[in-house]
């Protein structure tokens, strides 16, 4: 119930801040969970991720620091959110997602990267998918990187690419986790062109 009004609230005041919000390749969405993976390119993308895909309800990853402060802590508990530990990932990060996705129904939001600040994919996209049995979409995020373009009605567009070819049968490998991160990558570049085909994605410098 918490998570319905939230994202009632949040649909709200997307409007208010910027209503020029569009969907292309919402037909690619499975009518199943699902892991959405995309590249990391703003704070704020999953808010629109999670209104994408309503009303199927979405977890996500986020650091284990956010979870210190107690009425941020009861907020992303409600929110489906669960901690994670980026220096040293226990097995929860991988059993927790898991489990959502085949037991709970949910879709999975995951950024293969891990953050904002990273090219480089990991393994962990591949692993959950071959243990829950769960296709990975791709998704796109083309809008406004900062929050003054946000409030200046920039235009903001989640692209939806087809399934991400995964050989669930198949014993999950190097190679294999290897070649779905480069479709990953393909699929992304490609769901870019189709918004924008001048679209470029300058990664902002990370913060010292």
């Amino acid at each position: 119930m918490f998570y319905k009004f939230i994202r009632a609230f949040v649909r709200g005041l997307v409007f208010l801040l910027n209503g020029r919000f569009d969907v292309i390749g919402k037909e690619n969405l499975p009518d199943k969970p699902y892991i959405l993976v995309a590249p990391h390119r703003t704070w704020w993308e999953p808010i629109f991720f999670a209104l994408v895909i309503a009303p199927r309800d979405a977890t996500f990853m986020a650091k284990k620091e956010l979870f210190k402060n107690p009425i941020l802590r009861y907020i992303l508990v409600h929110a489906h959110a669960f901690p994670v530990d980026r220096a040293h990932p226990g097995p929860s990060a991988i059993k927790t997602p898991v489990k959502a996705l085949k037991k709970e129904g949910r879709v999975l939001i995951m950024f293969p990267s891990g953050t904002r600040y990273s090219e480089e994919l990991k393994g962990g996209a591949s692993l959950i998918a071959k243990l829950s049995k769960a296709p990975l979409v791709p998704f796109v995020y083309q809008g406004p990187l900062t929050f003054g373009g946000l409030m200046l009605h920039k235009q903001i567009t989640v692209g939806i690419g087809p399934e991400i070819d995964f050989d669930f049968k198949a014993k999950l490998t190097d190679e294999q986790t290897k070649q779905v991160n480069e479709d990953m990558e393909q699929a992304w570049k490609d769901i870019d062109n189709k918004i924008n085909p001048d679209f470029e994605y300058i990664p902002p410098k990370k913060k010292d």
